[in-house]
């Protein structure tokens, strides 16, 4: 199934940095040798609302379009084999509305999955 990541929400992926996921093989508790990851991925920090917002997309995999056309994205929610990289907290930024009222906004730090997407050509 094709899904395509929603337009309201392409904007979080305007200052998305690439990293890569790097992390050695472990054991497992049944003593079998784990598998290192190496993967590619988007760092991306959000405000707590627009995570909440996006929750809904977790652990699906969506195409997208625009800067990163071709790609697809997971977004890490509870993968245990990604466990160091489930959100995390992005800090606060405190503020002061026009009103003159102080305000506080929480982040979120969230890394998506990037895969190539290959499209099948008929013969």
């Amino acid at each position: 199934m094709r899904r395509m990541w929603p337009d309201e929400f392409r904007f979080i992926f305007d200052e998305a940095e690439e990293v890569t996921l790097d992390s050695p093989a472990t054991e497992r508790e049944d003593g079998s040798a784990g598998e290192a990851i190496h993967r590619k991925a988007l760092k991306v920090r959000l405000t707590q609302e627009d995570y909440e917002r996006i929750w809904p997309f977790a652990e699906a995999r969506h195409r997208l379009q625009g800067k990163f056309s071709g790609k697809a994205v997971t977004l890490i929610v509870n993968n245990p084999h990604y466990g160091q990289w489930h959100p995390a907290d992005g800090g606060t930024v405190e503020s002061v509305s026009e009103s003159g009222r102080p305000y506080s906004t929480k982040y979120v730090v969230v890394y998506f999955l990037l895969d190539d997407v290959s499209e099948t050509v008929g013969a």
